[in-house]
């Protein structure tokens, strides 16, 4: 099938809404010459352009693979719908930003999963390429179908759809994939996937067996042949890789439109609630030189004049205060902002946010979780409401006017008391900073709807039931009320659907692809969301999204995602389980080794030091 031509895409996109979305051809797009490479990879992000430009992972894996001679990666997003409409009446098959390849000329054709809601995007665009969407029906003459990210801990609800999926980093196991692609063209796609399933990191849904019990919980996953491993266990890279230092930039503005580093992977705090704390421990930094030598390296390459450090906690950084001064002696002359997208509640972080905002004062974002210190306790954030008070008088009197608290509504345990006390902790915080910054002084508040995640201590937990949660909601926003303070909160509709697909079995797989056919795409975006499609597909499917969402779990219940190991014990999980039913503190890892298993775990294959930061080689 010949490349999209440019004459075909000129009918029908000035029909369409932001059609540079389509284009291609931004600054530092790698265009090769695909006679030249024996491999060639699509790599696709399920939403928009906007969204997918923002992410690390893709832009990480793209630079790596065009690193190479003998490869090339090459992009593609979900189409909004009225472009996916203008595509299929104009028979113009889902193709790359770069040269205009339709995806199913690709060899492999990588999906990037960060979110259960994307799921129908990723079966919307298998479809406008072309590429039927089951895996049993894909042979060796169509691309293989992967998908990596932190929403493949839980691959089960994709199982039928996805022909294979990387559990953990895929900086190094990407490669011996493609290798082993290349070195099987042509043999039986049987063959490959069997040979696929034998490299650590590796899931092939198909070559597993799930049996349940009349209950309709899971009895059993296991292989379905020999020589297919019993658990997954993630592959993760002992030092960071190069950071990306020549990233495509856009001619639309994205989400979060600024060059990027990542100065440290990973999180100690061990926050009970937080699937990423989990997943992708252990931590490991950049050293400080090297950020430096990059951010040196993205400004050239992209005329940005403001730089993000990329870490879950910034502030955790060991090296992070003489980084930042380093950095600001060096490019505030130049007017380049840094920014510290993840603080700590504290003072430190404060004073951190004050090196890179010494002239102008964007907004502080804080995030105390929850409104008590009880509630706190159980969810492991070690933080205290003087801790908080503290952080926003040391903020207000240095001359921030605005300060944003993100909260959770429908942690565990949770009581009407705990949702009080988020409005008696916000106005305490506001009247600090009328004391310092009079009429000035603004208040966000944002309550997001907990969701218990996969390979978390919470995994075991229902979802709180959604209708006292609307209730909660509601008395914030009555307490919430007044010159200063504002409040925002998510629809609990699409609670239900991603704690439901998060937790689900691989019986899921119909349903996403009933209400994809029923038309539901972009489920993530509120004005596309239609929760009557998957009303109607979970009923089709004589399934309950309810028995995934809202049912507690035992601790001995076999979990789908049971044969997926993320490092992290089960052991270790169930025992934080306890810990935050009692309302007990687990200590940051920087104070200690707590054993939660993910050393012991990689302890043949990589060296680690003290305090669980790992050492490059």
């Amino acid at each position: 099938m010949p490349a999209v031509t440019w004459e075909r895409l000129e009918r029908i996109l000035p029909t369409v809404e932001k059609p540079g979305r389509y284009v291609g051809g931004e600054w530092n797009a790698v265009v090769k010459d695909w006679g030249d490479v024996d491999m060639h990879v699509a790599l696709c992000y399920p939403d928009l352009y906007e969204i997918g430009m923002s992410n690390m992972g893709l832009a990480i894996l793209y630079d790596l693979i065009n690193r190479r001679t003998d490869m090339l990666a090459e992009r593609a997003y979900a189409p909004w719908p009225d472009m996916a409409a203008a595509m299929r009446r104009a028979g113009i098959p889902l193709y790359s930003l770069e040269t205009r390849h339709p995806l199913a000329e690709f060899d492999v054709v990588g999906f990037t999963l960060q979110y259960e809601l994307n799921y129908t995007n990723v079966l919307e665009m298998l479809d406008l390429a072309g590429i039927p969407l089951h895996s049993a029906e894909r042979d060796e003459r169509w691309p293989l179908v992967i998908a990596g990210g932190s929403s493949n801990y839980n691959p089960e609800p994709l199982a039928d759809l996805i022909d294979l999926l990387v559990i953990g980093e895929g900086e190094e196991v990407l490669f011996e994939l493609l290798g082993l692609v290349h070195r099987l063209r042509g043999r039986g796609r049987a063959d490959l996937l069997r040979a696929a399933a034998r490299i650590p990191g590796i899931y092939v849904p198909s070559l597993y067996r799930v049996v349940y019990n009349l209950d309709g919980t899971v009895a059993e996953v296991s292989p379905a042949e020999p020589g297919v491993p019993e658990r997954v266990l993630k592959r993760i890279v002992a030092c960071l890789p190069p950071a990306v230092t020549r990233p495509v930039v856009p001619y639309l503005e994205l989400v979060h439109d600024r060059a990027v580093v990542e100065i440290q992977r990973g999180c100690t705090e061990g926050c009970r609630f937080c699937q990423a704390g989990m997943i992708y421990r252990p931590v490991r930094e950049r050293r400080p030189e090297e950020v430096m030598d990059a951010v040196d390296e993205l400004l050239r390459n992209t005329g940005y004049d403001e730089v993000g450090l990329l870490s879950l906690a910034s502030s955790d950084y060991s090296q992070i205060e003489p980084l930042l001064e380093a950095l600001v002696a060096r490019y505030a002359p130049q007017h380049v902002a840094i920014s510290l997208p993840s603080l700590r509640v504290d003072a430190f972080s404060v004073g951190l946010a004050q090196k890179v905002q010494a002239t102008r004062k964007a907004g502080l974002t804080f995030a105390p979780e929850a409104g008590s210190e009880r509630l706190r306790a159980v969810i492991n954030k070690n933080i205290t409401e003087e801790d908080l008070l503290q952080t926003a008088e040391a903020a207000y009197s240095l001359g921030w006017d605005r300060i944003k608290l993100y909260f959770m509504l429908g942690l565990p345990t949770e009581t009407d008391e705990d949702v009080e006390a988020i409005a008696r902790l916000a106005k305490r915080v506001l009247a600090i900073g009328r004391q310092h910054r009079r009429g000035r002084a603004q208040l966000s508040i944002s309550a997001a709807t907990f969701v218990p995640k996969p390979h978390t201590p919470f995994q075991w937990m229902p979802l709180a039931d959604l209708d006292v949660v609307d209730r909660r909601q509601r008395l914030l926003r009555e307490r919430l009320r007044g010159r200063g303070l504002s409040f925002s909160w998510t629809a609990p509709q699409t609670t239900l659907l991603e704690a439901a697909l998060g937790r689900g079995d691989r019986r899921l797989a119909a349903v996403v692809e009933a209400a994809w056919r029923k038309g539901a795409v972009f489920d993530a975006w509120a004005e596309q969301f239609r929760p009557e499609l998957w009303r109607q597909a979970f009923a089709e499917a004589g399934l309950d999204p309810h028995f995934y969402a809202s049912r507690p779990r035992n601790l001995d219940e076999v979990l789908p995602w049971a044969h997926i190991s993320a490092g992290v014990s089960v052991e270790f999980l169930a025992a934080e389980y306890e810990r935050a039913l009692r309302g007990e503190p687990t200590p940051d890892c920087r104070d200690g080794c707590h054993r939660c298993g993910v050393l012991q775990a990689f302890a043949a294959e990589r060296k680690a030091v003290a305090k669980g930061v790992w050492e490059c080689p």
